[in-house]
């Protein structure tokens, strides 16, 4: 599922648009191929007759439901997942038929940490906290290229203006614009 563009301003620009790291779909891929192979054989190995097919519909229900259940599934929600960094806000977005988005503004972020187990760095994958104004945090899992995210967010977040810099500006008394002086056009007559 693609990210719709109808989200963001005119003014924002999109830096970083990522999805969980492939590593969190090995599982569930397994799984999958693993109810395939167990289906395969099961239809291979039972005899031909009336308990072997009713057998074999056990088997295939069983692993039917596990396969979906715990592969496909996942899967579908690892591909529907967004995180979208804009030179303004974080977008996260998650959910496959009911959809969640969560925003938090870059000028309201005052933390960001990032953890990583040894797969994760084998991987250059991780999680990144990310903290801001009030009780609000958000958390990114399993996000690839972890490092060049968090050195983007912290670019990003320097190159906003600062709220002190804009209340000085503000502060200062606004001059009226100069009025262009139009002469009188003094006619003369023809001589």
């Amino acid at each position: 599922m693609a990210f719709p563009d109808e989200v963001l301003t005119d003014q924002e620009d999109v830096v970083l648009h990522l999805h969980p790291h492939w590593k969190t779909a090995i599982r569930p891929g397994l799984v999958v191929l693993l109810a395939l192979a167990t289906i395969i054989l099961t239809w291979v190995m039972l005899p031909q007759n009336t308990g072997g097919f009713l057998a074999f519909g056990v088997v295939a229900l069983i692993m039917g439901y596990y396969g979906i259940r715990y592969g496909v599934s996942p899967l579908v929600i690892w591909r529907c997942t967004h995180y979208v960094v804009t030179n303004e806000r974080i977008l996260l977005q998650d959910g496959v038929i009911a959809r969640e988005r969560r925003d938090l503004p870059l000028n309201r972020v005052n933390d960001h940490l990032l953890s990583q187990s040894l797969l994760d760095r084998v991987f250059g994958s991780g999680t990144l906290t990310i903290d801001s104004i009030g009780d609000q945090a958000a958390v990114l899992t399993a996000v690839p290229h972890a490092h060049q995210l968090q050195t983007a967010l912290y670019e990003l977040i320097e190159q906003l203006p600062d709220e002190e810099e804009e209340e000085e500006e503000d502060d200062e008394p606004e001059v009226p614009p100069q009025r262009r002086s139009i002469g009188w056009r003094r006619t003369q007559p023809p001589r």
